[in-house]
Parts: C-alpha cells; sequence; structure tokens
C-alpha cells in the first residue's frame, strides 16, 4: 500500500535525461570530468570524512564518491532514483572490491535512514531534480538523518547570476560549456536541463538551509552557474 498521499511527488519518475537507458548511464560517467577519483578524494579531505564516519550520499549516480570514501573504511549508504545508476555503481563497487556500502533504490524523499544518525550527508548534482517546494522538503528530511554537528555538502547547478540577466546568462552558460556529441555534455543537455529540470538562485537555497536548521560554513560559487555549500546542523 502507498503510505503517501495523493499529491505526493513521486521522485521515481524521469526528469531530463533519461538515465534508466544503461547507454546514457555509461556516458554519463564518462563525462563526470568533475566527479573522477581523484577530485572525489580531495572533497573527502576538505570534509574530513575518516575510517569511522556514516556517510550518506543522496544522488549516488555511478557511484565514484562513494566507492572513494569507502576505500578509506567510511560506512556509505548509496542512495539514488535511477536503478541501472545502482547497477552500474555496484559493477564499479565490486570491482574496486569495496564491501561497506549500502545500496538503497530510494531519493531524497523516500530514502528511510536506519540504524545511528550520520556524520555526514553528500548530495552532488541530484537536489535540482526537485522543483524549490520539495526542495525543502528533501532538506528537512537531510536534517532528519544528520547527528547535530554533522556536516551536509550540497554541490549543485545554482545560479547567481542577477535574475534580470538570465536570459543572457543561460545563454553564455550553454556556449561556455558544452561539447561536441560524442565529447561530453552537448548543447542539448544543458538545454534540458534549463527546460525540464529545477536549478534555483543562490538566495533561494541558502534561505532553505538555514530554515531546514543548517548552519552555512561556506558557500562558493566557482562559476556564476555552479555552488557548493558546506553546512553544519545546528540541533535537533
Amino acid at each position: 500500500m502507498n503510505k503517501h498521499p495523493a499529491w505526493f511527488y513521486d521522485e521515481l519518475q524521469q526528469v531530463g535525461v533519461d538515465f534508466e537507458d544503461m547507454t546514457q548511464v555509461a556516458a554519463y560517467d564518462r563525462n563526470q570530468t568533475s566527479n573522477t577519483p581523484e577530485a572525489c578524494q580531495v572533497l573527502i579531505e576538505q570534509l574530513g570524512i575518516a575510517a569511522d564516519h556514516s556517510v550518506i550520499e543522496l544522488g549516488t549516480g555511478t557511484g565514484t564518491f562513494a566507492i572513494q570514501a569507502a576505500l578509506i573504511g567510511a560506512k556509505v549508504y548509496a542512495v539514488d532514483v535511477s536503478q541501472a545508476m545502482l547497477t552500474y555503481a555496484k559493477q564499479k563497487a565490486s570491482m574496486a572490491d569495496v564491501k561497506s556500502i549500502e545500496f538503497h533504490h530510494a531519493g531524497f524523499l523516500t530514502y528511510e535512514h536506519q540504524g545511528n544518525l550520520a556524520d555526514f550527508i553528500v548530495t552532488k548534482f541530484a537536489l535540482h531534480h526537485l522543483s524549490d517546494f520539495w526542495k525543502m522538503a528533501a532538506l528537512l528530511r537531510m536534517a532528519s538523518m544528520l547527528k547535530v554537528g554533522g556536516i551536509l555538502c550540497l554541490r549543485d547547478v545554482v545560479f547567481s547570476f542577477e535574475a534580470a540577466q538570465y536570459q543572457d546568462s543561460i545563454n553564455a552558460w550553454i556556449k561556455r560549456v558544452s561539447k561536441p556529441a560524442g565529447e561530453g555534455f552537448t548543447a542539448e543537455d544543458f538545454a534540458t536541463h534549463v527546460r525540464e529540470e529545477h536549478s534555483t538562485f543562490s538566495w533561494i537555497i541558502e534561505g532553505m538551509l538555514t530554515r531546514a536548521g543548517f548552519e552555512i560554513e561556506s558557500a562558493d560559487y566557482p562559476t556564476p552557474e555552479y555552488a557548493q555549500y558546506i553546512c553544519r546542523k545546528l540541533s535537533l
């Protein structure tokens, strides 16, 4: 029986690119130039994740970060709404001989964490699958899974350009970052993201984080289209 009311969002529905297609999943994994094992290791060190910590990764994708965290001895809960992504991630974990990852077919709104509260939650380029209403619900749920003083790392497409300049800013972004077919994410991939997914403005997501009970310890904007927030849970 479905325990959710009729108005509850179905986060298992496909948004944007079809990542139930294994060909698309493999291409996605190849295109993750900012999510290499080396880049994930840098983030792990930045956050201070160690062997005695528990880590939830929401939107694990093809599992690169989860595997790197598990390799240093952390207990990792890897969550994704795409069964194809999870299948691919499990194969990668098996090849790396990693056994301290639990894989869960769920998402921000449906994952039910069992056991002790987590030390860290990491989510990278996944929260934009939810509209702002459901982002807020997701952030409240993430706060409920963390220990007091626990860390949330949120990295995503977040717009910090002036709202009135949205047309020129989006056009310039797509022109700057898109690549030819077969060499990375194309102009159509980015157009699909803007048209069908739910990236938001920095001032909106920052307000949500604060209202969800987090203190933003750092907010980095490497470009006007991307952001990383490292936040600490303040209290129960």
